[in-house]
């Protein structure tokens, strides 16, 4: 089954590392532990999409890469999962994710479509993953449990030069719901960085937990 992920979304992904494309009206949200966060406001949901510039200096790209692509792993170290797992889905292979709210809102999941592609680019090495919600309902959805079905992410990584991974994140998730908007801005500005901070401890005790498997 084809993730039907393009070419031309896995160029146009590494290709942010070089030059960001922030015309058409992408602003500066908020700066912080060498993350810059951009927005983007969506008139059609009225939330906006963000794009993330920064560098992770204590972990090389390789290993970054299959952290993030390690969902047992992600388990350990993200206190926001609450269940995390890839399966087949009425013929698709996807992922489950279900993510702690705080209360009183209630949890979100998702069923999505994943694929990493490792690329050789001149000479440099760049590892891209590429995430969206199915356009199916491939699962039942849970009583309680808020389903979000409109969900993209992508990465892209490559070494800075020097110990560190250089990374571009692109996302936009739609959590439904009454979710007041200075909940969702201090999510964006705080979440983020906080989630490159404990990926990079993840990073560095990725090897510590191989070997306890």
């Amino acid at each position: 089954m084809s993730l039907q992920f393009t070419d031309a979304e896995f160029d146009g992904a590494w290709k942010e590392l070089d030059e960001p494309q922030l015309d058409g009206g992408w602003e500066l949200f908020t700066e912080t532990m060498g993350v810059k966060i951009y927005r983007l406001y969506d008139k059609d949901s009225g939330l906006y999409e963000y794009k993330v510039f920064g560098v992770l200096s204590s972990c090389c790209a390789a290993r970054c890469a299959d952290v993030y692509m390690d969902l047992t792993y992600r388990k350990h170290w993200d206190k926001y999962v609450k269940e995390l797992y890839e399966k087949d889905f009425s013929g698709q292979n996807a992922i489950y994710w279900e993510v702690k709210y705080p209360f009183p809102l209630s949890n979100r999941d998702y069923v999505y479509m994943r694929e990493r592609r490792d690329l050789a680019v001149e000479g440099r090495k760049i590892w891209v993953i590429l995430a969206r919600s199915s356009s199916e309902s491939l699962c039942d959805e849970k009583s309680g449990v808020l389903r979000v079905k409109d969900y993209k992410q992508s990465v892209a990584m490559e070494s800075d030069g020097a110990n560190g991974t250089k990374v571009f994140l692109n996302y936009f998730d739609n959590p439904g719901g009454n979710i007041p908007t200075w909940l969702v801005n201090w999510a964006a500005k705080t979440g983020v960085p906080g989630f490159l901070t404990d990926m990079q401890k993840a990073c560095n005790n990725y090897s510590d937990y191989c070997l306890k498997k």
